[in-house]
């Protein structure tokens, strides 16, 4: 039996007479009016919970503003200027000022020779006895790789013979030969107490040193410690840098730091002879270094140029020195055989065959 098709006529609702479509005009009054009467009601309703959390939300929307707030303070101060003023407000950076400032009174120098003394103390008191150190250390190890060469071939040798033996690969061969290698260049490190490792002491020691004092003197030329001291570094200069705490506008200063820090890179190049890939990079860094240094020093109160000045003077002058047979001698620093008797002479005639003019 077939199914009957669905209608799709709307169907009378119940009650309704067949036939007869019912009206709802005579209900919409009434129906309009139960709709407004529960809005009225809702609205009422609505009104003081509505009141009541405006008035919750309130503290806490302050509250959480109040706690934004410092979290925004804290945000920025974690900021570049953040980390700087706390570097330049830390204890070590005030210990320097101190230290400046009992030279000053003790000495009764005016401010730029004061400031130079303290360079020349800190350089032959802490950094030239490190350089001492460090020099003794690398001519262990210059003294060290006739041995480390031999040992090399030997024990390439005997991995070569082992490999043939075993069946090792290139590889594996490779890898064996350089475990080896570093377990016997640690054990001569060990014997001869000359850990490259060792050698880098000056610069942890040096950069955190050099940091502190320069931004000690940028204290005291803004008067960040005490105004007293910015005072008297204002008119404690000397020839044509009066102010110490205006920046060089002669560019003297700048251009001499640049001039030597440029002498000292291109001594420490010339004294190699094979130079690897590493030492060129190593070489060009400090060189763009020395350069960047110019505009930098421009910029800065004079008080610090002239500091960088001084250590690097003084940098310069106890290299040359701990290159004299004499002083080397007196530093217990083993003899090489790179050590030249007429040291000077070979820098002078280095630097000549290196930038002479080609015709």
């Amino acid at each position: 039996m077939a199914a009957a098709a669905p209608s799709w006529r709307m169907r009378a609702p119940p009650g309704a007479c067949a036939g007869r479509v019912p009206s709802a005009r005579p209900e919409q009054p009434l129906a309009m009016w139960r709709v407004a009467r529960g809005w009225a009601a809702r609205g009422v309703a609505v009104a003081p919970l509505t009141a009541a959390r405006g008035a919750a939300v309130a503290p806490l929307t302050a509250a959480r503003g109040a706690a934004v707030a410092p979290l925004t303070a804290a945000a920025g101060s974690a900021g570049p200027e953040g980390w700087y003023e706390r570097l330049a407000q830390s204890e070590p950076v005030h210990w320097v000022e101190d230290g400046l400032t009992a030279l000053q009174e003790a000495s009764g120098l005016p401010w730029w020779a004061a400031i130079v003394c303290g360079a020349a103390l800190l350089r032959t008191a802490v950094t030239f006895p490190l350089a001492a150190h460090q020099g003794r250390l690398l001519a262990k190890l210059e003294n060290l790789q006739p041995e480390i060469k031999k040992l090399a071939e030997q024990l390439r040798y005997e991995v070569s013979v082992r490999a043939k033996q075993v069946g090792w690969s290139e590889k594996v061969a490779r890898f064996h030969f350089k475990k080896n290698l570093r377990r016997i260049l640690t054990e001569l490190y060990i014997r001869d107490n000359c850990h490259p490792f060792k050698a880098t002491l000056l610069v942890w020691v040096q950069v955190p040193m050099w940091v502190c004092v320069s931004l000690a003197l940028r204290n005291c030329s803004l008067g960040a410690t005490d105004p007293a001291v910015q005072e008297q570094f204002s008119a404690g200069g000397a020839l044509w840098f009066t102010d110490l705490t205006a920046p060089d506008s002669t560019w003297i200063l700048p251009v001499s730091l640049g001039l030597v820090n440029l002498l000292i890179v291109e001594i420490f190049a010339s004294q190699k002879k094979e130079v690897s890939r590493f030492q060129k990079l190593a070489t060009n860094f400090f060189r763009m270094v020395s350069v960047v240094m110019i505009p930098v020093a421009a910029t800065v109160p004079s008080s610090m140029a002239l500091y960088w000045v001084s250590s690097s003077l003084l940098g310069l002058s106890h290299n040359l020195l701990l290159r004299s047979p004499a002083c080397r001698r007196l530093c217990c620093i083993p003899r090489t055989s790179s050590d030249s008797a007429t040291p000077y002479r070979d820098i002078v005639s280095a630097l000549a065959t290196k930038y002479r003019f080609k015709k």
